[in-house]
């Protein structure tokens, strides 16, 4: 049976302090935990997806070090019956993320690529079958850009695509403005301000958002979401350049590790499974799992089980 979605992404391994306050520059404070998870957006976008029922691949472009880490990654993926189309990568060490969480859920990031930044052309043209014939296509910033950029390229016409604009980076070719069908991006992530990187906006306010969107669909994208943690989301289109805002409920959070990371999945779940929702309706769906997600600490055990949720979310 083929993936309804298949993500071209990453793999990281998460080494994660949890610790009353994140420190100031130059500051050492101490912490009260430290734990060794399983992360990168790639693969909890793919995970997330899972986890709400979706059938799921992972392609072979995304390469694990030949660590005991990158090991384990393939039996995370087999035990939650994701295809992974995973090549490992010798003689060079796992992607890897150090995460520090303070005691209100907010986090800083630092990542280090390791071998994801190894993929090649040649590993996503192996699986190429795999991605047309997918319903959604979701794609990150955290594997070179030109690997992305080949894999909307062999996409493009066959379904949905979705590229999260994270981690921010300047250097983004044109075309992959115009190949995405939507571009999202996150607002409030404490470790980098993704959308004043990529548009140069500084988001303060809604006016600022308006501009930000309007400046991310100049660019070329068809669809823009802006993530806003806790006040939810705002979308518009090329067809209708209203900037729409969807809000969700607030909750007081533990770890908001990976909450753009379930609402990416969410979202890509709900298009390739309840297609003829509306956008608005889809944000607001995938909004309710992120929010669910910052409920719990960590990424993919944080990421919710269809069976926890309502099922009129599902309806």
């Amino acid at each position: 049976m083929s993936s309804k979605i298949v993500t071209v992404g990453s793999c990281m391994i998460d080494f994660t302090c949890f610790s009353p306050r994140l420190p100031k520059s130059g500051e050492t404070i101490i912490g009260n935990r430290y734990e060794i998870k399983y992360g990168g957006k790639g693969a909890n976008q793919c995970i997330a997806a899972s986890k709400l029922g979706a059938a799921t691949a992972i392609i072979a472009s995304v390469r694990l070090g030949s660590d005991i880490y990158g090991q384990e990654y393939l039996k995370i993926f087999k035990e939650k019956n994701i295809d992974a189309y995973v090549q490992i990568q010798s003689n060079h060490h796992s992607g890897i993320a150090h995460i520090t969480v303070a005691k209100n859920g907010e986090n800083s990031i630092v990542i280090v690529l390791g071998s994801n930044a190894l993929m090649t052309v040649n590993h996503v043209d192996s699986a190429a079958n795999v991605i047309k014939n997918a319903a959604v296509l979701l794609c990150q910033f955290e594997i070179p850009l030109e690997i992305t950029l080949h894999a909307l390229k062999i996409f493009k016409g066959h379904g949905l695509s979705i590229v999260n604009g994270s981690p921010a980076t300047k250097d983004v070719h044109p075309d992959l403005w115009k190949l995405c069908d939507i571009f999202c991006v996150n607002e409030t992530e404490v470790s980098s301000n993704w959308t004043e990187v990529i548009t140069g906006v500084q988001l303060q306010g809604s006016s600022s958002i308006q501009q930000a969107v309007v400046k991310l669909l100049d660019k070329g994208c068809n669809t823009v979401i802006i993530t806003l943690g806790e006040q939810g989301a705002v979308y518009a289109s090329q067809e209708d350049r209203t900037v729409k805002k969807v809000g969700t409920t607030r909750v007081q959070p533990v770890d908001t590790t990976g909450a753009g990371d379930a609402f990416l999945g969410a979202f890509a779940y709900f298009k390739a499974y309840h297609p003829t929702l509306s956008m608005g309706e889809c944000v607001r769906r995938a909004c309710v799992v992120a929010t669910e997600s910052v409920l719990k600490f960590g990424t993919h055990a944080s990421f919710p089980d269809r069976s926890s949720l309502s099922p009129d979310l599902f309806a």
